[in-house]
């Protein structure tokens, strides 16, 4: 299922130079997509005839120029329905792009169709396949958007994060994705579900990639040049350690000992006990705030939602005010100590999930390494390991400090090179 493609600054140079066109781009998605979309289901909505029309249309011109882009359906788009994976919003059609959507079309991006959710971004699983085992999940709510990455169907792909929904499914496809710090995208267009941790992200086939989106999806964004030099690293293992598989955390150390013997300096770091409750603290303000973001849905439509979400709802029902301000004052408390704990390093590392993507599609694991920095809102990238043929993909996370997202993108280009070809086992 897992086809070799070119990565999207590729396609942008070669259709500016005049080497293809936007036209023959999309006719490479599509045969894919019509060879291998049955199996997959990353699309909830696609259009060949929409597809082959924007891309006669395109100019060839701007960042993205020709580069087609999957959209997760909860970005609101005017030429497809957006759904959320709910019977709600069946048929749902907004009358214009989301913010973020309206600037991949201005860079020149050919939007390729909406990609399938979880319900509202959270649980509740959709018909998606992981391209690397169809018996497996891809991951969680930006599913669609990494399966079909992964099976080739486009060459970026908009994706969001509240807990794990990005960089999860990212380890579990093989894929480079990045999660800006809180803030930092524009959300207008997308449906809310915790905005205290909402995040817009992306995938792509390179760091590169990543930041060549970055610069269109945050104006005035910058890479910083800085000359290439050992790295200062923290190893961050987090007090949920326990989870990670043994195949998992081999994997994971064989690639930091990759990284000592290049020049690196790769120390572990070991957070006071008191880190340990941030992620409780996280999920009782995801369903805090998931409940009242919902609450129209929950009040007009009970009985059309999933049992997860009306689950999410009686814990809400349970928390008071008082547990969830309180939870929120520890986080904002930590995030300075957090901040004091990784100001001696470069980049902070860990894993991005504790196991390789599970048998079935109705559970996409825990996120647990990936919404402990997230609850901080602070910048994350997922860097694929390289694995023998045949084995599943395994994600290494990579941390920046809150704002510092340019620099975390330097490292992760410096750092994804000096892994490339380095099979971890």
């Amino acid at each position: 299922m897992i086809r070799p493609a070119p990565d999207a600054t590729h396609i942008s140079e070669s259709v500016i130079n005049g080497e293809t066109t936007p036209v023959a781009v999309a006719e490479t998605m599509i045969e894919r997509i019509f060879a291998q979309e049955p199996d997959i289901q990353a699309f909830v909505s696609f259009d060949a005839r929409q597809v082959r029309a924007d891309a006669a249309q395109n100019k060839g011109q701007g960042l993205l120029a020709g580069v087609p882009v999957g959209i997760k359906d909860i970005f609101d788009t005017a030429e497809y329905p957006t759904q959320f994976h709910s019977p709600i919003y069946t048929g749902h059609q907004p009358s214009r792009d989301a913010h973020v959507v309206t600037l991949l079309r201005q860079a020149g991006a050919l939007i390729m169709g909406k990609t399938h959710t979880t319900e509202f971004a959270y649980m509740q699983t959709g018909p998606t396949r992981n391209p690397h085992d169809l018996a497996r999940t891809p991951g969680s709510s930006s599913a669609g958007s990494a399966a079909g990455m992964a099976a080739g169907f486009f060459a970026l792909a908009l994706g969001t994060q509240t807990a794990g929904s990005l960089l999860k499914p990212a380890s579990y496809c093989g894929l480079f994705a990045f999660k800006p710090s809180l803030g930092l995208v524009s959300l207008e267009g997308v449906k809310p579900l915790a905005p205290s941790f909402d995040t817009v992200g992306w995938y792509g086939r390179s760091v590169r990639d990543l930041q060549l989106v970055a610069r269109v999806l945050i104006p005035g964004f910058v890479v910083p040049e800085v000359e290439r030099r050992p790295l200062r690293l923290g190893f961050c293992r987090t007090s949920r350690w326990d989870q990670v598989d043994p195949p998992v955390a081999r994997s994971l150390e064989h690639a930091m000992d990759q990284l000592r013997s290049v020049g690196h300096q790769v120390s572990d770091v070991r957070l006071p006990d008191e880190f340990s409750g941030v992620f409780d603290d996280h999920q009782l303000i995801n369903d805090c705030e998931g409940a009242r973001s919902l609450a129209k849905e929950f009040q007009r439509h009970r009985t059309q939602l999933s049992p997860s979400t009306l689950a999410m709802f009686e814990r809400a029902a349970a928390t008071t005010w008082e547990q969830e301000s309180a939870a929120k004052v520890r986080l904002a408390r930590l995030a300075p100590q957090l901040d004091e704990h990784c100001q001696p390093f470069d980049a902070m590392l860990g894993a991005s999930c504790g196991m390789v993507a599970p048998l079935g599609l109705e559970s996409t694991g825990p996120s647990d390494f990936i919404k402990f920095w997230g609850a901080f809102g602070w910048p994350q990238v997922n860097l694929p390991l390289i694995r023998a043929e045949g084995d599943l993909p395994i994600g290494l996370q990579l941390i920046g400090r809150f704002r510092e997202d340019g620099h975390l993108l330097r490292n992760a280009e410096h750092l994804a090179a000096d892994l490339q070809g380095i099979v971890q086992r």
